[in-house]
């Protein structure tokens, strides 16, 4: 590479999607953008956190072939830095014992520097002190003769990692990252970085991975802050991406000068593209052919359809209407006209003898005993095992359909349709799910494989919602209406507001204690539910963990104070710390 001045550089962020244990893959991964870096003359490419491993490995990082593994990866790109730019790599590092969750820097054929993860996150969707050891205050590291900090992901959440790179000569901070998304994480995320930059009147550069893992996205949406806190580069939410940076040194200090400016979304589209991404990269990592979901007319099904085909194409997925005496005809038909605009595979396969024979095989055990809701869930464990053996005979990933109003409240039947391997919905409330069937009749995302125009039938999207397990049937037999519902799931199970609080914004005491009673009494359902995509602060599963066994009820009684007067004067001290 030719020399260049001493007051110029280029840096290359590869915001990409690897694959948890997927170490020779990501290391080749590595190897292209690198190769695709040096023909921009990059100086520097940067990977994001742990990435020859894949992110979240979670407890695989244990294991010592796979940390051996990794750092075989690591020695190999090493030996290859020999010429070209220098690269940034995340990865598990064992040293003397311990196992750090480190970025390393690989140049003239060596592994020249390796910095280890300060601050572990151990709260919602994390776990990290679980499986990696907390390493050692940081001080910069020398690339192409800038001294560059690397504060690891939550590094950056508090002041004193960054505190420390600055006062130890750092000139810019360069931030990998494995941030999963939720809804308002972008304006959270740069409050962050602004602060950090703010502090150490240092540029900043956030480089974050993209790509589904199990239930996390990763939304990329990596960004350049300069030292004055403008925007000096901001790349695409959900897309992969290798970008190139120029930097200037002005009056001793650096400036990103160009670089990418995509536009930074955050509205229902992310939600909607977040979905999309979530279930293909499910799908795809997993080695599955394609997809089969039960397509019954209703709002839920119909949106699942339309992402599983925006996600793999047409071509991937297959539909199936499972209709029943109480099936109406304006399903049949809104299920019909769905699945021809999406351009899938539709099936028609009814499940009257399937339901009619499991009737007959009980009938010496429920001989007497009046019908209710055990014959209304054969239908829907009917539907599940018909699904369930297409899945079985075609090698096509089963997805279920429930909101996540539904999976709040226990609306759903446990081996029927919870059936499946994933949920593109999950963590939708029905309000949303609503609102994104819309949105896509009217936009389609970039890089969608499914067709521009109305997907979803404008009935589907007004009728009243109905399970049809009995004649008549709505959802608002047994539930409140889903825009009061959704507000009080919302403040039950994202914020974790007590009942008093909800019933004081203006709900019916009621109301709010029978959701309350009907959220805790699910836990057994979900703890059982498929893996869906987080879009929420707090999903069930990796961010909500209730016990199954709780007795615990909430009265909506104003909560009780703290009786200072108890504590004896040595306990009082070890309060100090806490907001009562």
């Amino acid at each position: 590479m030719n020399a260049r001045p001493a007051d110029h550089l280029k840096i290359a962020l590869a915001q990409l999607n690897p694959v948890v244990g997927d170490v020779a893959g990501n290391a080749d991964k590595v190897r292209r953008a690198r190769d695709q870096a040096a023909t921009m003359g990059a100086d520097i490419l940067a990977f994001p956190e742990l990435f020859l491993a894949g992110y979240p490995p979670e407890d695989l990082v244990l294991k010592p072939a796979f940390q051996a593994a990794c750092r075989a990866a690591v020695e190999a790109l090493a030996r290859e830095s020999a010429s070209g730019p220098a690269l940034l790599v995340g990865t598990p590092w064992v040293e003397d014992g311990k196992l750090y969750n480190a970025y390393a820097l690989l140049s003239g054929g060596m592994i020249e520097a390796l910095r280890f993860k300060v601050d572990l996150p151990n709260y919602g969707v994390f776990d990290e002190k679980r499986v990696f050891a907390p390493g050692p205050m940081p001080g910069p590291i020398l690339v192409k003769g800038v001294r560059i900090g690397i504060p690891i992901c939550e590094d950056i959440w508090g002041a004193e990692v960054v505190e420390c790179l600055s006062e130890t000569g750092g000139e810019i901070l360069l931030v990998p990252n494995g941030s999963p998304y939720w809804r308002g994480k972008t304006e959270h995320r740069l409050n962050i970085a602004v602060a950090r930059v703010v502090e150490s009147g240092l540029p900043l550069i956030y480089l974050n991975m993209v790509g589904g893992q199990d239930e996390l996205i990763f939304d990329g949406a990596s960004f350049v802050l300069n030292a004055d806190r403008s925007v000096g580069a901001q790349l695409p939410t959900m897309r992969e991406a290798v970008a190139l940076t120029q930097w200037k040194r002005e009056a001793g200090a650096w400036r990103c000068v160009e670089g990418p400016m995509a536009p930074a979304d955050e509205s229902d589209r992310t939600d909607y593209a977040a979905c999309v991404l979530g279930l293909r990269d499910y799908v795809d990592k997993s080695g599955f052919k394609g997809v089969v979901l039960g397509l019954s007319g209703g709002i839920d099904s119909a949106l699942c359809a339309a992402l599983a085909t925006d996600a793999l194409g047409a071509a991937r997925v297959r539909c199936v209407m499972l209709p029943y005496r109480f099936t109406s005809q304006d399903s049949l038909t809104d299920a019909a006209q769905c699945a021809k605009a999406l351009g899938v595979q539709y099936d028609i396969l009814p499940i009257e003898s399937a339901v009619l024979g499991l009737e007959k095989a009980l009938e010496p055990a429920l001989k007497g005993l009046p019908r209710d809701v055990t014959e209304e869930n054969l239908q829907a464990r009917a539907r599940g095992t018909i699904l369930m053996a297409i899945s079985n005979k075609f090698g096509l990933m089963v997805v279920t359909t429930g909101n996540k109003s539904e999976m709040s409240v226990g609306y759903a039947t446990l081996y029927g349709d919870m059936n499946g391997g994933f949920n593109p919905i999950k963590d939708l409330y029905k309000t949303q799910v609503f609102r994104l069937s819309r949105l896509r009749n009217s936009w389609k995302p970039e890089g969608a494989l499914g067709p521009d125009g109305e997907m979803i039938p404008e009935n589907v999207i007004v009728k009243p919602p109905t399970a049809e397990l009995r004649e008549n049937q709505k959802d608002q037999d047994s539930l409140p209406p889903y825009d009061m519902l959704d507000q009080i799931l919302e403040a039950l199970v994202e914020r974790e507001e007590p009942v008093a609080a909800i019933v004081a914004a203006g709900f019916e005491r009621d109301t709010v204690l029978k959701v309350e009673r009907l959220l805790h009494f699910a836990e057994y359902k979900r703890r059982q539910a498929a893996p869906g995509v987080k879009v929420t602060l707090k999903n069930f599963g990796r961010d909500r963990r209730y016990p199954i066994v709780n007795r615990f009820r909430d009265t909506g009684a104003p909560l009780p104070q703290p009786d200072r007067a108890l504590l004896k004067a040595g306990a009082a001290a070890k309060t100090e710390a806490f907001d009562f």
